[in-house]
């Protein structure tokens, strides 16, 4: 068995079972939530139709936030292969696994072959990467190409050919049309070459930045009224120094993470950094010759961790999956420092073994999580389908659970309420509603409509929120309550059903 692996192409086939096998693990039956709704839905509409829901003005901000490279492959892909869980989230899997390729690639040409195996390994397990490797949204996609663009900035500095910098620009610019905070790695990627101390380079890198810039024109043009919507409303609070802590907890086991598994995934990842760091230390005194590269690695990492704290002190945008390319450079950094240094092997094994455990935890806890945000919207809507009257109305407290349900049943007539106007969560605006054809409901008197019999759906969550606050219940719930009789309230994991019908 060890002399089969001894082949760099067994070992390679290997790891992209592995990474391919976790990536499909449960892709059908995990549960779709909001976002991923609203991405195959927004995507159905076609490219003038998304368009018309991202930037048409309201007010002085644009409709929605984000570019759409993603959604514009979304609904290639949809157009030839179709909408099921299955397909949407398969389009993930290819850029999850693409990116381990590409990173491998990089780590064999900075550390080698054995090194690189190593970390093509970690990305393979890591649920950091398995997570997004899945979810119908733009960050795997984001990922591969700011590493893609890692990989062409190091051949241009290494190999000093004109297209190694030509297509680092157009990956520099994909990665752009993808995710507007990919700012937040191109900018310390952009700075390289000042550590190699490659002055001619950083002028180079430079223009080439320019020339990714001139390329990304025509969106660049309309970034600032999605800046505006940003300012406008946005639902990510100001991050205080514990949410550095997530971004690493992320980097190793991911989140959310169960309580009672919390203090050994802080312990795991600390102490992987810890030695990590220490590690770097040594290697940097002893004169390693990959020390340049490992700190390049480690610099990935963290320098985009700290902008984003930073930019997000002013205007919060603080969120955890924005930095997926740099928890691809925080597994290349870990793997050389403990593959390529001289770590002694009693103190790799064991480090290996606890990040091993650690972040099976962490794919463990992504397989089998169901609570908020997600719920059982396909099983639900099937049974309100075949127990809702013809003369009744469905009505979800807002677009949280409405567009998940529409997904799995668009044949229902459902309503939804919505957002408190200018608050954190009043992130859908009309003209992207407008395109979705689902328009949302001004109360819950409205979208009731004086109907007698009222099947209305919201999260656990939004009930008990209200209840810290000293309300009695949600007030949507308060509404139906003084008006209706309530039959019947139902669980659906984190969901509620309740039922109500007018007084006899």
């Amino acid at each position: 068995m060890r002399e089969l692996f001894h082949s760099p192409r067994n070992r390679l086939i290997a790891i992209l079972l592995i990474a391919v096998a976790l990536r499909l693990l449960a892709i059908t039956s995990r549960p779709l939530w909001y976002d991923e709704a609203f991405a195959v839905l927004f995507a159905q509409k076609g490219f003038s139709a998304m368009l018309y829901g991202t930037l048409t003005p309201v007010g002085d901000a644009a409709a929605d936030v984000h570019p759409l490279a993603y959604y514009s492959t979304l609904w290639g892909w949809m157009s030839l292969f179709g909408s099921s869980p299955l397909s949407v989230r398969i389009l993930s899997v290819i850029f999850g696994v693409a990116t381990l390729l590409v990173a491998r690639q990089l780590a064999r040409q900075l550390f080698g072959d054995s090194t690189a195996d190593f970390v093509a390994f970690l990305i393979a397990i890591s649920p950091f990467q398995v997570h997004y490797s899945q979810e119908i949204r733009m960050y795997a996609m984001l990922a591969l190409f700011l590493i893609a663009a890692t990989l062409f900035l190091w051949r241009a500095i290494k190999h000093r050919k004109w297209y190694w910098w030509v297509l680092f620009s157009i990956a520099a610019a994909l990665a752009q049309y993808t995710h507007n905070l990919a700012f937040i790695y191109l900018l310390p990627l952009a700075f390289s070459p000042a550590l190699f101390r490659k002055w001619s380079d950083l002028g180079l890198t430079f223009l080439a930045g320019l020339g990714s810039l001139v390329l990304y024109l025509p969106w660049l043009l309309q970034v600032q009224g999605q800046i505006a919507k940003v300012h406008q409303a946005y639902w990510t609070s100001r991050p205080t120094f514990a949410r550095i802590m997530t971004a690493l907890l992320s980097y190793v086991t991911n989140l959310p993470i169960p309580e009672k598994w919390l203090p050994l995934a802080v312990f795991i990842t600390l102490l992987t950094v810890v030695l990590a760091g220490w590690q770097s230390v040594r290697a940097f005194r002893s004169g390693d010759v990959n020390i340049a590269y490992g700190i390049w690695m480690f610099y990935l990492a963290f320098s985009p961790l700290v902008l984003l704290f930073l930019i997000s002190q002013i205007q919060p945008v603080f969120i955890e999956r924005a930095l997926l390319p740099s928890g691809v450079a925080f597994l290349m950094w870990i793997g050389w420092a403990f593959f390529s240094t001289k770590m002694p092997r009693i103190i790799r094994a064991g480090i290996f073994g606890l990040l091993f455990i650690g972040m099976l935890l962490g794919v463990v806890q992504h397989l089998v999580y169901v609570d908020f945000p997600y719920g059982p919207y396909e099983a639900m809507t099937d049974y309100l389908d075949e127990h809702v009257g013809i003369n009744d109305v469905i009505v979800h407290s807002n677009k949280l659970t409405m567009l998940p349900s529409v997904y799995f049943n668009d044949t229902l007539s459902q309503k939804y309420v919505t957002d408190p106007p200018g608050s954190g969560a009043d992130t859908l605006a009309l003209p992207t509603q407008e395109i979705l054809d689902l328009v949302a409901e001004p109360s819950v008197e409205a979208a009731v409509d004086d109907i007698d019999k009222v099947w209305f759906i919201i999260f656990n969550k939004a009930i008990a929120e209200y209840q810290e606050m000293n309300y009695e219940t949600h007030p949507h719930l308060l509404w139906l309550g003084d008006h209706y009789e309530l039959d019947q309230m139902q669980p659906w994991g984190p969901v509620r059903l309740f039922v109500f019908s007018s007084p006899r």
